[in-house]
């Protein structure tokens, strides 16, 4: 689990929360349905419109990369490929079929029994390279939705606040209503600011970090294959692999 996405969001809410609280607020005033129907309804058809529906689900589909972490990582591909190496080096790569069912990510065993098949490198590292730009570019084009539920959430909660107004104002009859009415409506905008900020743009962000890490162990598996198949000593495809590891620890750079 990536703890920091599960505290960062509880944290989030808790602040708003406690904040208001502490001002004397009751939690009650800022829990409106209407307003969150208003907000999410909106916020997630105007995605729904701007993005094929393929995105669309794909993109519900990441949701989970954002609290959970892969199940293979970057330190066991290495020892993984390492270990084939060596085994390639003394038995020659046909020895390689019976580790094409146990490899810690599924991109190995593609890559690998590209290579018991015995195509040429060139081939090979053209196949790799056109799988890795297609799923870079669907898993994009996924996490995008994000960034558009997070432009439109604050922009729909505007138009939450409008309508809350709007049914206000038609209630002047009752001054004693006025205050809480207004109250009510502005909780709408509340709920778009904070759902962008807090919710969907972090999302974007933690995806686009995940997926770089993510391009960069797909490169290390395409290097790693490539050394095996050219009979490179386990050593020295253990100090390339290791050139990944530490690329995989850099911040990423600003846009």
């Amino acid at each position: 689990m990536d703890i920091a996405s599960v505290i960062g969001l509880i944290l989030g809410f808790v602040a708003i929360i406690g904040g208001q609280v502490l001002e004397g607020g009751k939690v009650s005033s800022i829990i409106q349905p209407t307003a969150l129907i208003i907000v999410m309804g909106g916020s997630i058809g105007a995605t729904m419109l701007s993005t094929p529906m393929a995105d669309f689900l794909r993109g519900l589909g990441l949701i989970r990369k954002v609290f959970f972490e892969p199940k293979s990582n970057a330190e066991e591909i290495k020892t993984f490929l390492v270990e084939v190496s060596s085994v390639a080096r003394r038995d020659g790569v046909l020895a390689l079929e019976n580790r094409l069912h146990d490899t810690p990510d599924p991109l190995i065993g593609k890559a690998l029994r590209h290579v018991v098949d015995g195509l040429e490198p060139a081939f090979i590292k053209a196949l790799l390279e056109s799988e890795i730009d297609i799923n870079e570019s669907k898993e994009e084009a996924a996490l995008k939705i994000f960034e558009a539920a997070g432009g439109f959430a604050p922009t729909i909660g505007i138009l939450g606040a409008v309508l809350g107004l709007i049914h206000t104002m038609e209630n002047l009859a009752d001054p004693s209503k006025i205050g809480e009415g207004i109250a009510v409506a502005f909780v709408a905008t509340v709920y778009g600011v904070g759902s962008a900020n807090l919710v969907f743009l972090p999302m974007a962000n933690k995806l686009k970090r995940k997926l770089r890490l993510r391009g960069i162990i797909q490169e290390m598996i395409m290097e790693g294959v490539l050394a095996i198949q050219e009979g490179i000593n386990p050593r020295i495809v253990e100090e390339r692999l290791k050139i990944y590891l530490e690329k995989k620890e850099e911040p990423a750079k600003a846009a």
